[in-house]
């Protein structure tokens, strides 16, 4: 369980304080030498300041290893000899026992995702050459990330393979349980968003299917992929959640970036939506075309222009339907003589 550390915001006091004992002890050191030479009488004051002051300025540097500054979104869990003795959370400059030890075992840990920028610091003893030296932070950043995992090819509940990928939004609350019940948070959390994916997926088809249950409720639906991906991302951030509880990781909001068929089908698929197309557009041409042939039917018998038979009715619906359904325009042919 994450405890806060209070009242540890004093490091600009031990600071001073650290730099006032040690100028002190140098004043000291000196000032028993010179008591040792000039009074022969008093060496032995001369002898005991020189020494208590040269202990002094040995250990008088000690408070300063425990200095730390946070920044805004940073946190440091110590330990003391092994021991997790708590966390220092806020921005500020404090001042902890120089023999506490700061834990992060993601430190090094790079993923595709925001905040993982290494931090840079210029070297002093190779400035010919320009070298830099990678300073691995332990600080626990409590900020906002979005981690952007790799493409998946899943299949989905129909099997057919489709590639996906998501954005989850995520933060640290408990950095206890991020550092000590996980062995890396980074990579706990992205075998976790590979894991829900995957189970997520499986349930959905990648377009709307007859005869798919995808809410597990026994009644078949319209859920798919495509078409009910805020449905989907919320299903896939919940399922992330309950797995990373136990790394005190929360996961704010999880997004479908990428979706599509795996290639070596894209191309099947592709003509089978076109075909539905198709069929689709025909269906209403159809449709349309016999509403008119229809009505063209009423109105002349309504009119009293024509009188047509069985036989020449049929002639007139199929003249019409393959104009109005043919896919070019019908060229007219000029009949001067009897219809028979």
């Amino acid at each position: 369980m994450e405890e806060i550390l209070l009242h540890k915001k004093h490091g600009m006091r031990t600071l001073i304080l650290s730099i006032f004992v040690e100028l002190l002890s140098i004043v000291g050191t000196v000032l028993g030498a010179v008591i040792m030479e000039e009074i022969p009488r008093l060496n032995w004051l001369g002898g005991t300041l020189f020494v208590f002051s040269l202990l002094l300025m040995c250990v008088a540097w000690i408070p300063l290893l425990g200095l730390r500054v946070l920044k805004p979104q940073e946190a440091l869990a110590l330990t003391l000899f092994g021991k997790y003795i708590g966390t220092l959370k806020g921005e500020g400059f404090y001042s902890i026992n120089p023999f506490c030890v700061a834990v992060n075992p993601a430190a090094q840990t790079k993923l595709n995702q925001s905040g993982d920028v290494s931090h840079k610091a210029t070297a002093t003893k190779n400035n010919e050459l320009g070298a830099v030296l990678e300073i691995p932070s332990k600080k626990i950043s409590l900020k906002i990330m979005t981690l952007n995992n790799n493409r998946q090819k899943i299949n989905d509940c129909l099997g057919n393979p489709v590639e996906i990928g998501i954005a989850v939004m995520w933060r640290v609350v408990d950095t206890a349980k991020a550092v000590f019940n996980v062995d890396n948070y980074k990579e706990y959390l992205s075998l976790q968003c590979d894991s829900a994916l995957r189970n997520i997926v499986r349930i959905y088809p990648y377009d709307v299917a007859p005869g798919v249950d995808t809410t597990g409720d026994g009644v078949e639906d319209d859920g798919s992929l495509r078409g009910s991906s805020e449905v989907v991302a919320s299903r896939i951030r919940d399922e992330i959640q309950t797995r990373v509880n136990e790394a005190g990781i929360e996961v704010i909001e999880a997004r479908i970036t990428y979706l599509a068929y795996a290639p070596e089908i894209a191309a099947v698929m592709l003509q089978r939506q076109q075909a539905s197309a198709i069929i689709d557009a025909r269906k209403m041409i159809v449709d349309g075309a016999v509403g008119m042939v229809e009505m063209a039917l009423e109105r002349l018998n309504e009119n009293q222009l024509v009188q047509l038979d069985e036989e020449r009715k049929a002639a007139m619906v199929s003249n019409l339907l393959v104009v109005l359904c043919g896919n070019h325009d019908a060229q007219p042919v000029v009949n001067a003589g009897n219809l028979y």
